[in-house]
């Protein structure tokens, strides 16, 4: 359901690996070496821009002492330095391109340069709180990938969160003018958040994802300094942002969970939309494709209850389908157990599916105790040749989830969906490394929603729900997303309206709500 970013723009690219693979055809120097050049100096600089990136898309990085520079001094530069990339490429000759890998490297540069101008209207830095991909969820999973080997590294790391407390600073300055100006997140988002930062507060040093550091090394000085840094520093930083949030943050968040109670929110609205779908559709024309597609499931579901439950009404379907005894867990570790058996059936029928395995392994990992239940779905995380891609799979309340939803997403997030769209994207010589950074969810999204019916094709399911459920679900964040920005859809109607989908319990429709209100057009 979730692919965390940034990662590839993956359909596009394996349009590249073909290209790749076919026979050479003579290539228009001019325009191919423009786009090499230009990739070149953007990949630099996005990584200079945001070095915490690399960790997310698997990249390799020289330095690990960089954090992105937040303050507004700093964005007007990458706005400028934006603006700059675009109308280089706006001066390549695109059609002598054709054929070539370059053409790749610039339809995604060019797209992404295009939905970064596009979503300035939004001012995202004003009301960055966000408990689906937020900054403090990202940097405690960046300390356990911070490379500790050698005594470099560690010198690096210590400046790296010696500067953590001075960002935190800087993200709530950011949320002061943003209220100053009228711009704030959901109040119910900004609840999930504190949550979240709870989670981390209430673990001791040691148990601390930033202290994991220590861990991997034997380094007795640098444990007590990282020590020093977590006690004296990062953990006041944060109580300090966890206060701001509670205290003066919350009164005056939002109560509207649609962008448009922000300043250029309906303009945000359409330009978040096009950035994740890379279409030119309106929220208005994705809605009403939403409802057709919606209608056109139900029928499809119809016309499996009879042989499946022996009924032939949706409602009645669906009911069957969610409380199927067959479909219930009894643990953690079953639903844990259940979603690895999963992706290994699928993984073990994937050679006769595809024309080539990649190489790269998966696993399932399941979230860490301190963000459980808090709002967060399952997410795909990108590996890359030291470390698989994992699946993080929450097992929060393992009653209200059934075994049918969680084959569907297992094979949306691994085999045949993320992982095997990812991995193989990733993979070959000639795209350029720039191609890694750049991630869209239109196509990313579209692809492990058609692995859910290919999964089916392919044999594996193993439930009765499974296909039932399957069907009854896609289409619906089509109708939620644009009902509750633009069409002052309540919440209430939106829990309603994907409850009936049978996909999830209230608990999990309340956090989808709040998830489409923070990523709007996501």
């Amino acid at each position: 359901m979730e692919k965390f970013v940034p990662a590839r723009a993956a359909l596009l690219l394996l349009v590249a690996t073909l290209v790749a693979c076919s026979a050479p055809r003579p290539q228009p120097v001019a325009a191919t070496a423009m786009v090499d050049d230009i990739a070149d100096r953007y990949y630099a600089w996005a990584l200079a821009l945001a070095p915490e990136q690399a960790y997310f898309a698997g990249v390799a990085i020289e330095r690990h002492d960089g954090l992105r520079d937040i303050s507004p001094a700093a964005l007007a530069r990458q706005h400028a330095d934006e603006d700059a990339f675009h109308a280089e490429l706006a001066a390549v000759d695109v059609k002598s391109l054709a054929g070539t890998p370059q053409w790749v490297t610039y339809v995604l540069m060019r797209q992404e340069l295009h939905a970064q101008v596009e979503r300035r209207v939004c001012r995202q830095e004003l009301w960055d709180v966000n408990q689906m991909g937020g900054w403090h969820l990202g940097y405690p999973q960046i300390a356990t990938m911070q490379p500790v080997e050698t005594a470099d590294q560690r010198e690096q790391a210590l400046r790296r969160w010696s500067a953590y407390p001075a960002f935190i600073e800087q993200a709530t300055d950011n949320l002061r003018s943003g209220v100053a100006q009228g711009y704030t997140a959901p109040k119910a988002v900004v609840k999930r958040v504190i949550a979240q930062l709870d989670g981390v507060l209430e673990l001791s040093v040691d148990d601390s994802p930033y202290y994991s550091m220590a861990a991997r090394t034997e380094d007795a000085a640098f444990a007590a300094a990282l020590r020093r840094v977590l006690e004296t520093q990062i953990y006041p930083a944060l109580r300090a942002y966890r206060i701001y949030l509670e205290e003066s943050y919350k009164p005056v968040a939002r109560e509207a969970l649609s962008i448009t109670a922000n300043p250029g929110g309906a303009a945000c609205y359409e330009a978040s939309l096009h950035a994740y779908t890379t279409l030119d559709r309106s929220g208005k024309a994705v809605f009403d494709l939403g409802l057709e597609t919606v209608n056109a499931n139900r029928e499809r579901v119809v016309a499996l209850g009879m042989p499946s439950y022996g009924r032939d009404e949706f409602a009645a379907i669906l009911e069957a389908a969610k409380n199927d005894p067959r479909d219930d867990f009894t643990s953690k570790e079953d639903v844990l157990a259940f979603a690895e058996d999963a992706v290994r059936r699928a993984e073990r029928a994937m050679p006769a599916w595809v024309g080539r395995m990649p190489t790269q392994l998966a696993e399932v990992v399941p979230f860490p105790e301190h963000e459980e239940g808090t709002g967060r779905s399952a997410r795909y995380e990108p590996g890359n040749d030291e470390r698989p891609g994992r699946y993080r799979i929450p097992l929060h309340k393992p009653e209200t989830q059934s075994r049918g939803n969680v084959e569907t997403t297992a094979f949306h997030e691994v085999w045949p969906g993320h992982h095997l769209q990812v991995a193989v994207a990733s993979a070959g010589a000639a795209k350029h490394p720039v191609t890694k950074l750049i991630w869209f969810s239109g196509p990313g999204e579209g692809w492990a929603r058609y692995a859910e019916a290919l999964a089916e094709e392919m044999g594996l399911y193993s439930t009765t729900s499974g296909p039932i459920l399957r069907r009854a679900w896609p289409a619906r964040g089509m109708v939620v997303d644009p009902g509750l920005h633009l069409f002052g859809w309540t919440r209430e109607q939106a829990v309603d309206f994907m409850i009936e989908a049978g996909r999830f319990s209230p608990e999990q429709a309340d956090a989808m709500v709040d998830r489409i209100a923070i990523l709007p057009g996501q």
